[in-house]
């Protein structure tokens, strides 16, 4: 294990005009830039001051809604943050896209299956049995690991 020397910051190990460099030919960087508001160089800066001092804390403003309402910043509420985190991990926000959306699936279900076999010629959904007792029956025979009667 290597010791560091007091005051000796610990960050980037390439020079860092080669990141700079990177990150604003990234595509990613820029949507993020795009996406917290900032200009791609001021966010690309902001980056680099952070990865050249792995050690810094990021700061944390916490200020009271008629500050921010006095200063020009909207004021959301305690529903409103929800449905953003919520549509965030869902991959809603603008910019995200649907990940599923890029392997058009959809599109492509369906297209080109002349000819190819199917389970489900009709493209109807499977159903479970009708039959309550006979549903009631599989339900017993998946709890038991069996797999009814062979023949």
């Amino acid at each position: 294990m290597t010791q560091q020397s007091p005051g000796k910051k610990r960050g980037l190990t390439r020079p860092v005009e080669v990141v700079r460099a990177e990150l604003l030919k990234d595509p990613e960087t820029k949507r993020i830039a795009d996406a917290v508001g900032m200009k791609l160089e001021d966010y690309v800066e902001l980056v680099l001051e952070y990865a050249q001092d792995k050690d810094k804390e990021p700061m944390l403003n916490i200020v009271s809604d008629e500050e921010l309402k006095a200063n020009g910043f909207p004021v959301h509420t305690v529903e409103e943050v929800g449905e953003f985190l919520v549509a965030g991990a869902k991959g809603e926000l603008p910019g995200q896209g649907n990940p599923f959306a890029k392997s058009e699936f959809e599109a492509q279900k369906g297209a080109g299956t002349a000819g190819k076999p199917s389970l489900n010629p009709t493209g109807e959904t499977a159903k479970g049995p009708q039959d309550e007792a006979k549903r009631q029956e599989l339900l017993e025979q998946m709890k038991k690991g069996g797999g009814g009667t062979r023949g």
